[in-house]
């Protein structure tokens, strides 16, 4: 096969304060920065799908042919301009080149200024340049929010089964796998079904249950209908009617794929009770926190979740600082707090100085900046690479960055914004994870994949922020009639008449 390929991802969230212009793709935000044609091939190594895909689709002997590859930092809408230029990329390619097939990846919870779903138009757009018999097939993320829109425009479909996404290149691998399937002529059917509940992205992680049980059963959904099952968990902060968990499969045999994909959902919602999470306050989980590490040689960790920028928090919050100033906490750090002006002003002078700021700080949630003097440990460019399972081999560039200390408490502060994954984000500025009784790290679940095997105690803390960790406290208007915005909670009425 001569394979076109290509990435556009975003995860939106439409109630973040920040949307996705064009330069939040060019730069990357803690994704790889945008490039174009071979420029994509140096992604082979980083655990991305487009990475596995590249991988796979050479090592069987089909050429590749890159456009463009864009991921922004999750955040608000994506900009018309943003979604026209890249998308237009993408389309204008299709129309021009000679190939057999078309590989997308993508994230699927993309929200456009003027579409609610970016990622069916996207596909739809391709299959109208394209027609009906091509294969499109496209890599998901685990938070996708399949749309039916997405289903019938792509050939085949298939979504990440690891939360930290460990998973990813694996993926692009897989996805290769069911193209190749396709483009030999087997005859796959499609069966979805929707799940009736939101699920807090925290309830999601694969190293706990229910989600781990869920998610290992793939594979022997896969075996018995002979195709490929997916569960997308979805993006539970993404205001339009198809948002929400989804269940899809392709396979051979319709019966054999109509009875697993059942038997996947109606797991998945017996299990409604499970997937709810409980959450401690900034307070409680400081003061926790302090109690476990008292008697552990490994730190205790704590999630930021409603200031997640890989959920659309712009990483400004300053709740769990404040607690752990006030509790008095030593030998804590917390990252990342992302502040361009702080960070300038603690370049400007220079290690060892002491400032008087006004540190973080997001309005949109009434949160008010720390106001304190700080001392300047450590100075950084805001380059690192990632070792760590998510995005292993990631170049991530966040501009100029620091060590700040006050009290006992040391933060990451950088000039760009992304999510607290990798431990090498920390050891940029000088901190030693491992060294330190409290880590407060802004990440849901990403955190894990690197942080878990230090770590003596995880515990999640819901400090004021822009990503509910419980999504039935978001304003929505625009969900399906029906569905309950929590396990186990209310079902929706839509206000919009």
């Amino acid at each position: 096969m001569n394979i076109l390929i290509a990435g556009f991802q975003h995860e939106t969230n439409t109630f973040a304060p920040t949307r996705a212009g064009y330069s939040s793709f060019v730069q990357g935000g803690g994704f790889p920065a945008l490039c174009r044609a071979d420029e994509i091939f140096k992604l082979e190594k980083v655990n991305i799908p487009i990475g596995g895909f590249i991988t796979a689709a050479l090592a069987d002997g089909h050429q590749v042919f890159p456009v463009i590859w864009a991921a922004a930092s999750p955040s608000a809408h994506v900009t018309q301009e943003a979604f026209e230029r890249i998308s237009g990329e993408i389309t204008a390619a299709a129309a021009s080149d000679s190939f057999d097939a078309i590989y997308l990846d993508l994230h699927g919870a993309m929200v456009c200024e003027h579409l609610a779903d970016g990622e069916g138009e996207l596909l739809a757009r391709l299959r109208k340049i394209v027609g009906s018999e091509m294969p499109i097939v496209a890599s998901l993320d685990l938070h996708a929010n399949v749309t039916q829109r997405m289903l019938e425009a792509a050939s085949g479909l298939v979504a990440f089964r690891t939360y930290p996404h460990v998973d990813m290149a694996e993926t692009g691998a897989l996805t290769m796998g069911l193209l190749k399937r396709i483009f030999d002529g087997e005859q796959l059917h499609l069966v979805s079904r929707r799940i009736p509940f939101l699920i807090p992205i925290s309830a999601g992680s694969t190293f706990l249950e229910p989600a781990q049980g869920v998610y290992h059963g793939l594979v022997e959904h896969d075996r018995c209908s002979n195709g490929i099952c997916s569960f997308a968990a979805g993006f539970p902060a993404a205001d339009f009617a198809e948002c929400g968990p989804v269940v899809w499969g392709h396979g051979p045999d319709r019966e054999l794929l109509q009875t697993e994909v059942a038997r996947l959902a109606d797991e998945i919602v017996t299990l409604e009770p499970h997937w709810q999470v409980p959450f401690l306050t900034p307070k409680e989980a400081v003061a926790e926190a302090m109690r476990l590490a008292s008697g552990e040689s490994k730190p205790v960790v704590i999630a930021d979740t409603q200031d997640n920028p890989g959920a659309g928090g712009d990483a400004t919050t300053t709740g769990m600082l404040r607690a752990l100033i006030e509790a008095d906490a030593q030998n804590a750090a917390l990252g990342l707090i992302c502040d361009p002006e702080a960070a300038a002003k603690a370049h400007a002078a220079g290690v060892g100085a002491h400032l008087f700021l006004a540190l973080g700080g997001e309005p949109s949630v009434g949160d008010a900046p720390v106001e304190a003097e700080f001392e300047v440990v450590r100075l950084s460019d805001g380059r690192c690479r990632y070792d760590g399972p998510m995005m292993h081999g990631n170049q991530v560039d966040l501009g100029p960055s620091a060590q700040l200390r006050v009290d006992g408490v040391v933060i990451l502060v950088t000039s760009r914004k992304t999510q607290l994954l990798d431990r090498n984000l920390l050891r940029m500025v000088g901190i030693e994870p491992e060294l330190k009784k409290i880590l407060v790290l802004k990440s849901s679940v990403h955190f894990r994949a690197d942080f878990q095997p230090i770590a003596s105690a995880i515990l999640i803390a819901k400090s004021p922020g822009p990503m509910a960790a419980d999504p039935s406290e978001l304003p929505w208007r625009y969900l399906a009639p029906g569905i309950r915005t929590r396990p186990m909670g209310e079902s929706f009425v839509s206000p919009v008449q």
